[in-house]
C-alpha cells in the first residue's frame, strides 16, 4: 500500500513564511505599543482620535493587500476593492481628521456590529485548522455587545463620551490585532520547525 505524497507547493510556502515569523512578532509588538498609547489618549483631542484612525485603516489595507495575494478569482478582486476602500477611508483621515471624526461617530454601531459578525464568521470558519480560532470568537461577541450598547446610547452621547468610546475601540482593536499577530508568529515559526524535522 503506498501513500501519496503531500504537494511541494504548500510546504515551501510555510517554510518560506517561517523563515519571517520574526515580522509578525515585531508587527505583534508594535500594535501593542499603539494601543498602549491610544488608551493613555486624552479624548479632547478630536484632530489626533481622527489621525489614528487613519493609521488604522492604513494597517487594514495593508493586510487586505496582503490576503489578496494568497487569494484567487473573484475572491482576489473582492479584496483589492476592499483594500482600496480602507486607503481611501486612511488618507481621509489624514487629511480631514476632524470630518473622519465625526463621520465615524455616527456610524460607530453599524461598524462594530459588521467587524463583530465578520469575527465570529472567521473564528467559526478557521476553527479546523486554527487552536487559537476562540480568541476571534470573543473579540466578536465583544464587538457586538459593544454596539448594541452604543447604538441604544445614541441620543444621550454627548461628544467626549463618544470620543472615549471611539478611542477604546481603537485599542481594544489593537490589542487585539497585537495577541494574533504574536500568536500567529510563533504558530508560523512552529510549523516551519515540524516541517523541518524528518
Amino acid at each position: 500500500m503506498s501513500t501519496v505524497p503531500a504537494p511541494a507547493e504548500p510546504k515551501m510556502l510555510v517554510a518560506e513564511a517561517s523563515r519571517m515569523w520574526w515580522v509578525l512578532l515585531i508587527g505583534g509588538i508594535a500594535w501593542l505599543g499603539v494601543a498602549w498609547i491610544v488608551l493613555r489618549m486624552n479624548v479632547t483631542s478630536i484632530t489626533t482620535v481622527g489621525i489614528l484612525i487613519g493609521f488604522v485603516f492604513l494597517y487594514a489595507a495593508i493586510a487586505e493587500f496582503f490576503v489578496a495575494g494568497a487569494m484567487s478569482g473573484g475572491w482576489k478582486v473582492l479584496h483589492y476593492i476592499v483594500a482600496a476602500t480602507f486607503v481611501i477611508g486612511a488618507a481621509w483621515g489624514f487629511f480631514e481628521p476632524i470630518d473622519t471624526f465625526f463621520a465615524l461617530a455616527s456610524v460607530l454601531g453599524l461598524l462594530l456590529l459588521i467587524q463583530g459578525a465578520f469575527e465570529i464568521t472567521r473564528a467559526i470558519v478557521s476553527r479546523p485548522e486554527n487552536d487559537l480560532w476562540w480568541l476571534s470568537l470573543i473579540s466578536g461577541v465583544l464587538l457586538i455587545l459593544l454596539a448594541f450598547w452604543v447604538s441604544s446610547s445614541d441620543r444621550v452621547f454627548n461628544l467626549a463620551n463618544r470620543a472615549a468610546l471611539i478611542l477604546f475601540w481603537v485599542g481594544f482593536m489593537a490589542i487585539f490585532r497585537g495577541f494574533s499577530l504574536i500568536a500567529m508568529a510563533f504558530a508560523v515559526r512552529h510549523a516551519g520547525k515540524r516541517l523541518a524535522t524528518p
